[in-house]
């Protein structure tokens, strides 16, 4: 059985990064420079500073990952700087547990976590080549709101984003 929970100081950052370089693996190959492909422990780390990092295990084996931020006060993606607006990142499952349900279980995770802190959108970004997790997204009812080139990538990103069911909402 597959349990999510926020990641905790015992947790190992190693695992981590491993499990993200599996799942990132595929988009690399296809020639899209994700951080995650290749990142080392150590920007997994750093990464993680300032958000909320919930993981998915299956017994005591790491399965998934995704990385919640609240609003950034600078940022290269402008949509991520929008009042009320938190974003996701290093978004993995392994491939081995793919298809099983559990990067929807994540999400959840990251959008009720966004709505108890009092955020209104829940946005992310993912390379407009990878239009498997573009429909993925869509289909949890996340829609495109802009693009964003990353310094650095071979690739623009779609911006996609959410509205949350915050009190007061409508």
């Amino acid at each position: 059985m597959v349990q999510t929970r926020e990641f905790e100081e015992t947790d190992s950052i190693v695992e981590l990064t491993g499990l993200l370089h599996r799942a990132y693996a595929s988009l690399g190959k296809a020639g899209l420079n994700y951080t995650a492909v290749s990142q080392t422990a150590e920007v997994t780390a750093e990464r993680m500073r300032g958000g909320k990092c919930f993981i998915a295990v299956k017994g005591s084996k790491i399965v998934g990952t995704i990385l919640a931020q609240p609003t950034y006060a600078k940022n290269a993606c402008e949509y991520f700087t929008r009042l009320g607006v938190a974003a996701v990142h290093q978004f993995a499952v392994d491939p081995e547990y793919q298809g099983l349900g559990i990067g929807r279980m994540l999400l959840q995770c990251s959008e009720h976590w966004a709505e108890k802190a009092g955020f209104v959108e829940l946005a992310m970004d993912t390379a407009e080549q990878a239009t498997h997790l573009i429909e993925f997204y869509a289909r949890l009812g996340y829609k495109r709101v802009g693009w964003v080139q990353w310094p650095g990538k071979v690739y623009r990103s779609v911006v996609l984003s959410k509205r949350l069911a915050v009190a007061g909402n409508d």
